[in-house]
């Protein structure tokens, strides 16, 4: 998804107060920041006060972002708090794992709520009690029209609103009585609501006779039937916490209005509406039903798909928090809307990226060179960042048989093409000249391997001894060493800037025809040895390979534990990186996953999915069986397996899961134990046990272009 750096035209007016800047960079000033300045300085308030209330009703996107880091960057600033308010006000819509993935992402974001997590439905009993004394001063009523005939009689922008018959048709007592009639659940679903009464006249149509709450069926689990609307409990939830700044995007400005009448009219304390652009970013959806809508109709593989614009997809495609908040303090904080080139955000990305991931080789597309006057392999220093030498060096074998890009090598190239050709000599990065002699092909005339011979003069040389220069220099991998990996590459979700912008004489679902059929492209290519090694390449933190871009470990599937007699199908909608860990805590009693029968390791119950980071307590749990296994397998597999295996010093167990069989290689060295394990989702991979640390072999890995 992410895209080539472009020059970016980015309107906004200021930059927005991060939760931690950026190289510790004091950020500057907003009209929000300045507004709270005012009001310290003039006593107005003691102390800030603001909240982040999303509703739990799906899953964070970037959008979001910015509004963590305005309401928690500015409480941050001024020393004051952030609330962490979730707006339950429609049970038909929210579920509890969106509760649980906003948590977690505001919580990456930085975002720090301390004590202060609240729900607007424990506010319920006041809001109730407060809608009755609106009845009692005549400022509301029940209405028995449908909700059809509502919105019929609301008019619009042009045409004045028509009010309903019971608009006065019920005394205050009456009116009482209907709407305790709702609380009791006496009323069927969407029989009656109540509703203010103000001016069905107003030209701002969200004061014409709003709905103030609507009855539901009764559920067992809800204590209420009656559920207060949006408008009516987010103002009032606001002055019960004493927030001082209520800051909101856009779309919420003729809300204001609303706002400041039902606390007017209760007479309770006052707080203050403040609206701000929301972010638009060019080639991305952030509207939560296309959203859905893409993840149900298998457009994207579900909420966490890297091509999305969700926090959950954007921590899976190795995005930092740093990288976010760097941007969001880019874009700023202004109140005229805008839409932001996605080539900013990929900046900085990029920008964060490049001072801290690690460089490493990987091929995408390999190529076979035969270096054919290499008489011994040796071991050379590489850089782990070329622009810093503290961070020391890295060692690769230097082999007689390398891998390259399969693009890096043209037989008949044009006359600007500086890599390897016939003839022809390039540059191995942090290595060697090399020069192609001779293309070996197959039956079919395409290319097979290369063979090539090396200038042991020229290592690192920027020329050679005798003078002669090279243009091109290209990366490479050790054939014995490389390991094999799945690399994904990543584009954008959409082929056109504005994907939602209406075109004339087409349907409204014609956001549809702009997306980029091409936007996920898989290799089957290999990777440097310790890519894989977690001690080094820690979980969704990213690796630069030179000349690819930034690529993080994916992990979509981890299964070991399993509680006997339930059911442990895993969660949709995430992979289980994007899930709570202490949701797959080893519960009290489980059993592993698998038996140990005649050295045959099988399933004792169901799988249930556990990230990475626990399968290390699995395995010491489970080592002496799972070496017992091997050890009996090995013996039973005969000669050729087991001379296959003394070659490479490790000896094979089987573990079974739902994806099939999955080898497990184990160190034939006395007494080294086993230290840890991470698995891959796919059964074509093997887990590998390597002492002293973790190693996957063929870990799933994923990447961005362009970078």
């Amino acid at each position: 998804m992410l895209a080539a750096d472009k020059t970016a035209a980015v309107a906004a007016s200021a930059s927005v107060d991060g939760i931690a800047p950026a190289g510790g960079v004091e950020a500057p000033t907003n009209f929000l920041s300045q507004i709270m300045q005012q009001d310290l300085a003039t006593g107005k308030h003691k102390s800030i006060v603001t909240r982040f209330p999303p509703e739990p009703n799906g899953f964070l996107h970037l959008g979001h972002a910015k509004s963590i880091c305005i309401n928690f960057g500015l409480a941050k600033t001024f020393g004051g708090r952030c609330h962490m308010r979730f707006d339950d006000t429609n049970p038909t819509k929210e579920e509890t794992r969106y509760i649980e993935s906003i948590l977690r992402d505001v919580h990456w974001m930085g975002g720090s709520w301390g004590s202060h997590l609240y729900y607007a439905s424990d506010y319920f009993p006041q809001l109730y009690e407060w809608a009755e004394k609106l009845i009692k001063k005549g400022l509301a009523f029940v209405d028995f029209d449908s909700l059809e005939e509502i919105r019929r009689k609301r008019g619009s922008i042009t045409e004045p609103g028509e009010e309903s018959p019971y608009r006065n048709k019920f005394s205050v007592e009456e009116n009482l009585m209907h709407f305790r009639k709702m609380r009791d659940g006496d009323y069927e679903e969407g029989q009656c609501v109540l509703r203010a009464k103000i001016d069905m006249k107003h030209k701002n149509v969200i004061l014409r006779d709003p709905i103030i709450g609507m009855s539901f069926f009764y559920e067992p689990r809800n204590k209420w039937v009656i559920y207060p609307m949006y408008d009516y409990a987010h103002g009032q939830s606001d002055s019960i916490e004493s927030i001082t700044h209520s800051i909101c995007t856009l779309e919420f400005d003729l809300n204001r209005a609303l706002y400041d009448w039902f606390q007017e009219a209760l007479d309770i304390t006052r707080t203050r509406q403040i609206e701000f652009a929301r972010l638009n970013l060019t080639y991305t959806v952030m509207s939560k039903r296309k959203l859905l809508a893409l993840v149900n109709e298998k457009v994207v593989a579900g909420w966490d798909d890297p091509r999305l614009c969700t926090l959950s997809a954007l921590r899976r495609r190795g995005v930092p928090p740093g990288a976010i908040r760097e941007f969001c303090e880019r874009v700023g904080v202004a109140r005229r809307p805008s839409t932001i080139q996605v080539e900013l955000f990929d900046r900085c990305i990029r920008e964060y990226l490049d001072e801290r991931a690690p460089r490493r080789f990987a091929v995408k597309q390999p190529l076979l060179v035969k270096i054919t006057n290499l008489q011994k392999e040796e071991t050379l220093a590489i850089p782990v960042d070329p622009k810093n030498a503290a961070a020391g060096n890295r060692q690769l074998p230097f082999t007689n048989e390398l891998y390259i890009e399969a693009e890096d090598f043209m037989e008949n190239p044009p006359k600007d093409f500086h890599r390897l050709s016939l003839g022809k000599e390039v540059r191995l990065r942090s290595a060697y000249w090399i020069k192609c002699n001779e293309v070996e092909k197959d039956a079919n005339g395409d290319i097979t391997a290369l063979l090539c011979s090396y200038d042991p003069e020229t290592l690192n040389c920027s020329a050679a001894p005798d003078g002669r220069k090279v243009k091109g220099t290209i990366h490479w991998l050790p054939v014995k060493y490389a390991v094999p990996a799945e690399l994904r590459f990543y584009d954008r979700l959409f082929t056109k800037p504005f994907p939602e912008e209406e075109e004339p004489q087409r349907p409204e679902s014609s956001w549809r025809d702009n997306i980029n059929p091409n936007s996920l492209v898989v290799y089957k290519g290999f990777v440097e040895p310790d890519v894989v090694c977690l001690k080094a390449f820690p979980p969704q933190f990213p690796v630069q390979f030179e000349r690819l871009g930034f690529f993080t470990a994916d992990a979509p599937c981890e299964y070991i534990y399993s509680e006997p007699g339930n059911d442990t199908s895993k969660a949709a909608g995430e992979s289980s990186w994007g899930l709570d860990a202490r949701a797959y805590e080893r519960p009290q009693g489980a059993m592993p996953v698998f038996n140990l029968t005649n050295g045959q390791v099988t399933h004792a119950a169901p799988l249930q999915a556990l990230p990475a980071s626990r399968i290390k307590a699995f395995f010491s749990d489970c080592r002496t069986r799972v070496l017992e296994a091997a050890r009996l397998r090995q013996e039973a597999a005969g000669s050729r397996s087991a001379h296959r295996q003394q070659q490479q010093g490790h000896c094979f167990g089987d573990l079974r899961t739902k994806e099939g069989s999955l080898g497990v290689s184990v160190p034939l060295v006395k007494g080294s134990g086993l230290v840890a394990c991470a698995a891959t989702a796919s059964s074509r991979y093997g887990v590998s046990f390597w002492r002293g640390g973790i190693h996957w072999q063929g870990a799933d890995l994923r990447g961005h272009r362009g970078l």
